[in-house]
């Protein structure tokens, strides 16, 4: 066989690539070397901004297989029919930290999926917890930035972190659930991943419904101790990785059983508390799960920046029988996330294979920009209406409008009858067992007590008394405790 030929970007070959072009032997390199300035131009290019939250990820290419008729529900045609399967990527990650941070800390893990179905990609960006800190995105970034490496000291702080908890009473629940033993999962198979947020199905006949998605992992849930976290990250800072990779490559291919809870959209506006709050679970017990199918990863990506670091997930790519709710976070997200990829990626990063369609082909009007790789020809119009056989609207709505009323302005969201900041927390501290209970007080009372304003743990202490008294006290009582050492 031939052997291939290296080349320049441009195709010309080359015909040493070990040694650069100097004036005479030992003498000073030429600026007339292409190949080398073209070579450290382009290694000075090879890192791209990292995701400002999520930067630290894994993928795996799958499948989704239909399990169970959904149609009542939604007209999606990925849930079409029983058995239909629909290729998928899914990206894990964590949150907080740089791209060099470690996997396993606790931190909530991202869940983002990207069916690639026949009627173009549907991405569901979700985590590994079925809520969040905070409900409005407007304190998105502020809540980041209070979790994020700090200007000053370049690391994370604990009077940010417990600051922001402090004024922010909606995150106890989120708070309870990261410090609890699921906080740090023993790998990225061995974790549930959530929507997290409500979203929209219509049928065919019309009829909206909204649903909260939940992927069990059928490997079990398992999760680390903050011992066993930090004895792992010294041994493997990449183990979730490791973890994955290494699976997929022996075909041990990790799977979820899909489940959606689903609410007649006529119930929303009555319902108890506000359903569309990210902060908040719908008891199983008011809407059941129900099963829809089964998510399989069966291949390593075979370029982990070109496939991983540039797949790019936006909440706003629907297909039809597929929407939005009202959820502010979700709303907040449908522009946040997409605008995120165009900073990093350019404004043509659907084009790049892991996030171009599969099963179907992207055809508009768009044109141009860095990296354009579908520009069309001479007889491809950039406009529309026209007269030329472009393409047209269909002028059917992908999901039921939503009804709205009011006057503009800023607002609190309405109030439901029994909203509350603490009482899902609380039952969620509830239902652990002793033994849990007093390893979630032990990593509370762990970061809390390093704060240094008074005032600060106190403000953290009363949404954990509010949350439930026992609960408050232990917590209490475990900061008080550490201080005085």
């Amino acid at each position: 066989m031939a052997k291939r030929v290296l080349t320049t970007e441009s195709g010309a070959p080359v015909a040493d690539n070990q040694n650069s072009a100097t004036a005479g032997v030992g003498g000073p390199i030429l600026l007339q070397d292409q190949h080398l300035l073209e070579k450290l131009a382009r290694f000075n290019r090879e890192r791209i901004p990292e995701r400002v939250v999520h930067a630290r990820g894994s993928g795996a290419y799958g499948y989704f297989e239909v399990t169970d008729d959904v149609t009542g529900f939604t007209r999606a045609d990925f849930l079409s029919s029983v058995g239909k399967r629909t290729e998928t990527f899914l990206r894990f990650s964590t949150v907080a930290d740089s791209l060099g941070g470690a996997d396993a800390v606790r931190d909530p893990r991202g869940f983002a999926l990207k069916f690639y179905t026949d009627e173009g990609n549907y991405d569901l960006v979700g985590n590994n917890t079925p809520v969040f800190f905070i409900k409005d995105p407007i304190k998105f970034p502020d809540f980041i930035h209070s979790q994020k490496r700090d200007p000053f000291t370049g690391k994370q702080e604990p009077d940010n972190v417990w600051d922001f908890w402090a004024h922010a009473p909606e995150a106890t629940h989120q708070v309870t659930w990261l410090m609890g033993d699921r906080g740090i999962p023993a790998s990225y198979r061995h974790m549930n991943g959530y929507g997290s947020h409500t979203y929209q199905w219509t049928n065919a006949e019309g009829e909206a419904f909204f649903v909260k998605y939940h992927f069990k992992t059928n490997q079990g849930v398992r999760s680390l101790s903050g011992e066993q976290a930090a004895e792992l990250v010294g041994k493997d800072a990449n183990s979730h990785q490791t973890d994955l990779l290494q699976a997929i490559e022996r075909g041990v291919n990790p799977s979820w059983t899909l489940y959606v809870q689903v609410m007649p959209a006529a119930e929303a506006a009555d319902y108890r508390f506000n359903p569309f709050d990210l902060t908040k679970v719908w008891p199983h017990s008011d809407y059941p799960l129900q099963r829809v199918g089964r998510l399989v990863l069966d291949r390593n990506p075979d370029n982990v920046f070109a496939e991983v670091e540039q797949a790019a997930f936006s909440p706003n790519n629907f297909v039809p029988g597929i929407g939005p709710s009202p959820d502010k976070m979700l709303q907040g997200r449908l522009f946040a996330y997409a605008d995120a990829h165009r900073y990093r990626l350019g404004v043509n990063h659907t084009q790049l294979p892991v996030n171009a369609p599969k099963a179907t082909q992207a055809d508009n009007y768009g044109r141009d920009g860095l990296h354009a790789t579908r520009n069309g020809s001479r007889h491809d119009k950039n406009y529309e209406p026209n007269s030329y056989s472009g393409p047209a609207q269909t002028d059917a709505a992908l999901a039921a409008p939503l009804a709205i009323h009011g006057w503009t302005g800023t607002y609190e969201t309405a109030a439901h009858a029994k909203d509350d900041d603490f009482f899902q927390a609380g039952e969620l501290y509830r239902l652990m067992s002793e033994d849990e209970k007093g390893r979630l007080v032990a990593n509370i009372a762990g970061g809390l007590s390093q704060v240094t304003r008074d005032d600060v743990i106190e403000k953290n202490l009363a949404h954990f008394h509010a949350a439930d008294a026992d609960y408050g006290k232990r917590v209490e009582e475990a900061v008080r405790a550490l201080r005085e050492d």
